[in-house]
């Protein structure tokens, strides 16, 4: 199935007084029509400012991108690194459209629903009013917001979080996208809102057959909604593959760390949960080699001095799935049985 997003040696880093902030290195992924790529990490990782390149909502005036971040638009294809603002603005929306992790703040509290969700059309259908209302309406109710008329006119704070969380995927679909990023939809949420949440956005991707870039630290969200998953570390990609690799053949030690924390019904109530000891390394002083090796429990498997001295390439055996570790493959797979499988 052929691309609808290229992502090809992403390089973003900010300068401040301190030194330069290396936020994202080297990073290449890609994604497809009716396809959902997860990018898991801790928070620092470099996800969000990912997602944000995409959409060409980075200041250039004090961010330094590199590399390609190709969009498919038709027959035409922008490079939003290259592109003009103009260009780049013609995609937001249109063809690439994200759902940010906090509702309450990326709606208006001082507007209507409806005025809001109208706008985001009426940017590409300039003076279609009457058809911007009806779509209003439309993508309410395709969001399963009850009485659609009514609700949109009313205002961000009558209601939910759940609610307004459908409110903004519904503006987010409003010009029917080919790209859907989505920024930590289900955080804040109960987990019964959350299902309803996931099990939405799966039922509008095979209605609209779109992409879905999901940025996320929740395991348990990628477990339900991902085909393939990219975790990051440090502004790295450290591992890639299938979730079914990820979550049953992790290869990397950061992998394994974030599954091994994750809670499991055959830990006992009075057994601590194991978790990855230290902090993330600064962005702006990455220490030479692997950034992962000072938290690293299988440091001592690797050939001495190699964790500390080089970092190490994302390769793997399987084209499909690779990973950054100095530990010989073979030797992790025996390492990682047991990770994320109770």
């Amino acid at each position: 199935m052929a691309n609808i997003l290229d992502i090809e040696n992403l390089r973003v880093s900010f300068p401040t007084d301190d030194g330069e902030v290396h936020a994202v290195d080297n990073l290449s992924l890609s994604l497809s029509a009716g396809e959902t790529v997860a990018i898991v990490g801790e928070s620092g990782s470099g996800k969000t400012v990912t997602s944000l390149s995409v959409m060409g909502l980075h200041n250039p005036n004090s961010t330094s991108l590199s590399g390609h971040i190709k969009v498919h638009d038709g027959e035409k294809v922008v490079d939003v690194v290259t592109a003009s603002r103009e260009e780049v603005r013609l995609l937001r929306g249109r063809v690439v459209s994200m759902i940010f992790q906090d509702p309450m703040s990326s709606l208006h509290p001082y507007y209507k629903i409806g005025n809001q969700l109208a706008e985001a059309y009426l940017v590409h259908n300039k003076g279609k009013k009457a058809e911007a209302k009806k779509r209003v309406v439309e993508m309410l109710d395709l969001v399963g917001i009850p009485e659609p008329v009514k609700r949109a006119n009313e205002y961000p704070h009558q209601f939910s979080g759940g609610m307004r969380q459908r409110v903004m995927i519904a503006m987010a679909l409003m010009n029917t996208p080919k790209i859907l990023i989505a920024d930590e939809p289900t955080t804040a949420l109960d987990v019964t809102v959350q299902a309803q949440i996931l099990t939405l956005l799966k039922d509008l991707q095979k209605e609209f057959h779109m992409g879905i870039l999901l940025i996320t630290h929740d395991l348990g969200v990628v477990a339900q909604v991902a085909d393939r998953v990219s975790v990051m570390y440090a502004g790295n990609i450290v591992e890639r593959g299938t979730a079914d690799d990820i979550f049953y053949r992790p290869m990397a030690p950061y992998t394994v760390g974030l599954l091994n924390s994750v809670p499991k019904i055959t830990i006992g109530k009075r057994e601590r949960l194991p978790s990855i000891q230290g902090q993330p390394p600064s962005l702006i002083n990455l220490p030479t080699g692997c950034a992962f090796a000072p938290r690293c429990d299988y440091k001592a498997s690797a050939p001495a001095g190699a964790c500390d001295e080089s970092l190490p390439l994302l390769i793997g055996a399987n084209e499909n799935h690779v990973s950054r570790c100095h530990i010989a493959e073979a030797n992790r797979a025996t390492l990682f049985a047991h990770a994320g499988r109770e």
